[in-house]
């Protein structure tokens, strides 16, 4: 244990002739060159590989990976389920625990970058905004007529679809991202680690495994970002697509896809060049403006009085079935090995989602992390977990009960778009709201490219922090990680077509299996950190955030650290 003993400090006039330092402090442990060659080359070259035998082979590799996911669903289910449960276990531990109101990210004097709204609207547009845009409307449709749990207990078909749409993309996920991203959050910027899984995880680790251990967790979130981030790049292609079709003459095709990356992309540079402050905060904002704009415009000229109906049954029975809904495995397909992954309900959905959720959580995880320095953890914890879900039921509440609204009325007329399209179900929907149907069309479409341009934003940030730590990437470097992601997204969707971005999300998502034992290790060595904080690592948590120059730190190559303050020593033992 590290005891620390501080000295006096210099002059004023002595300190106002340096420029104070800017904090957190690194005391992390840089790689040795091989390490970062292998982080540096390994993913690029990898992915190359991988893109060139998918295109070469995209049967071959399409019925490997559906092997793949078969035998994660049919045996590992169970994993996912715990592993969720294990998340907001986590979470509400961090609330109600003293060490949730006692620690403050960045310490004790820390003070907030971001005000309230600006903070929900650049975590939620990185977390969850184009998947909640595609799946609001699709899921409840695509679950009308089956839905477990709801359907046993309640009868309630339709209502169902809602409320597991609720389950999937509400609290639970927003647990998943949030504990992912305290981890992160303590180690940055109360320690002093580099924003990095490799620095949250591996000291639980023998020291002798600590450096190899480090590297393979380093390249299995660069690798789960680049891929996600390119294939979500290639799926936000053709859902713009299908937005410009419903109110233009526009045929979605693999010149209009081209065109809008070349867009999206260019819009995201520019963002990332200008920074947080200047790029994100703003598109994020104008997100949430524009969301709240067709949310209540839905609301006010859509079928209202059957939302709020609906709305009130449909909280009713999440808040009833969560907990059912939670442990829900589908034990009796486990009595016999699964022929394929879609002779479970929980492989297209709840183990799917997750999966997707536990693929994501690097980069928005990472950027949740990086934008929420002055928190305290409870406060960290609800505004990422509690306000954004109620954030979202909403959102799906009055969506989602639009279009049921209008697939009845239209004779199953969106299910029938949304079983041809899964993409166009929201902008079908929007169609069917007299008067400001086709403005909201609008509106819907650009929503799809500014919560793209930010969720690309925030993971180009984290992949930055993960590539170049402990050296600061600058904004030219973001620049052309954004053009590198793009270049991946336009050879996967125009060169190999949907058919093989497809192939290569899934396998994507179905390295949320191993990832998933390393977020586990992650989450036990940040509560270990949180339950072994005595007096030194306060004081070390104070000195790692004192931008005093006069105040030095030095980390020795056993990783304790060493502070002097005008002479006085910092002891370690």
């Amino acid at each position: 244990m590290t005891n620390i003993k501080t000295g006096t400090n210099n002059t004023e006039s002595q300190n106002e002739s340096l420029e104070p330092l800017v904090v957190p402090r690194f005391t992390g442990r840089d790689l040795p060159p091989i390490g970062r060659l292998l982080i540096q080359f390994t993913p690029p070259a990898a992915i190359i590989a991988l893109i060139i035998m998918v295109l070469n082979n995209p049967d071959d590799v399409a019925s490997v990976i559906y092997d793949m996911r078969t035998y994660v669903t049919g045996g590992y289910t169970w994993l996912f389920i715990l592993f969720s449960l294990f998340s907001v276990a986590v979470c509400a531990w961090l609330v109600f625990s003293k060490v949730g109101k006692q620690v403050r990210l960045g310490g004790p004097n820390a003070e907030k970058e971001y005000n309230n709204f600006a903070w929900y609207s650049m975590l939620f547009a990185c977390g969850q905004g184009i998947g909640l845009i595609f799946w609001s409307v699709a899921e409840p449709i695509m679950l009308r007529n089956e839905s477990p749990v709801i359907q046993a207990l309640e009868g309630d078909v339709a209502g169902g679809g809602i409320v597991w749409a609720y389950f999937h993309w509400g609290f639970t996920a927003w647990a998943m991202y949030c504990v992912v991203a305290v981890c992160l959050a303590y180690s940055h910027h109360n320690l002093g680690k580099t924003l990095t899984f490799r620095e949250a995880t591996v000291d639980i680790l023998p020291r002798w495994a600590q450096g190899g251990a480090g590297v393979v967790v380093e390249l299995l979130a660069i690798m789960a970002t680049v891929l996600g981030l390119s294939t979500s790049f290639a799926f936000a292609a053709m859902q713009f697509s299908s937005g410009l079709s419903s109110f233009t003459d526009v045929t979605s095709s693999s010149t209009i896809w081209l065109l809008v990356i070349v867009g999206l992309g260019t819009a995201t540079a520019i963002s990332a060049f200008f920074g947080i402050s200047k790029g994100m905060r703003l598109i994020s904002e104008t997100n949430s403006i524009l969301s709240i704009v067709l949310v209540i415009a839905a609301f006010v000229f859509g079928p209202t009085l059957f939302i709020i109906s609906n709305m009130t049954q449909t909280f009713g029975s999440y808040f009833t079935h969560f907990i059912p809904m939670s442990f829900w495995t589908d034990a009796p397909t486990t009595g016999a090995p699964l022929e394929s992954w879609q002779d479970s309900w929980n492989g297209w959905w709840t183990v799917f989602i997750w999966c997707w959720v536990i693929a994501f959580s690097p980069f928005v995880a990472g950027f949740i992390a990086r934008i929420s320095r002055g928190r305290t953890l409870r406060e960290f914890v609800v505004g990422v977990t509690v306000i954004p879900s109620l954030i979202v039921m909403v959102w799906i509440g009055v969506l989602g009960s639009a279009a049921i609204y209008y697939d009845d009325q239209t004779g199953n007329g969106i299910s029938a778009a949304v079983g041809e399209n899964v993409s166009s179900g929201l902008f079908v929907m929007l169609e069917s709201i007299p008067l400001v149907g086709s403005i909201l069309l609008v509106v819907a479409t650009i929503l799809v490219a500014t919560y793209y341009v930010t969720s690309l934003d925030a993971g180009t940030y984290a992949l930055a922090e993960f590539v170049s730590a402990p050296k600061q990437a600058g904004p030219w470097f973001r620049v052309v990680l954004v053009i590198s992601i793009a270049a991946v997204a336009t050879v996967l969707l125009t060169v190999g077509g949907s058919g093989v971005v497809d192939t290569v999300q899934t396998g994507t998502i179905i390295g949320a299996f191993p990832f998933s034992i390393v977020i586990l290790l992650m989450i036990v060595n940040t509560i270990r950190r949180l339950l072994n904080r005595d007096k030194s690592i306060k004081q070390l948590e104070k000195v790692v955030n004192n931008p005093d120059p006069q105040v030095e730190l030095t980390v020795d190559t056993d990783g304790a650290a060493r502070i002097t303050t005008n002479g006085g020593l910092v002891t370690t033992n």
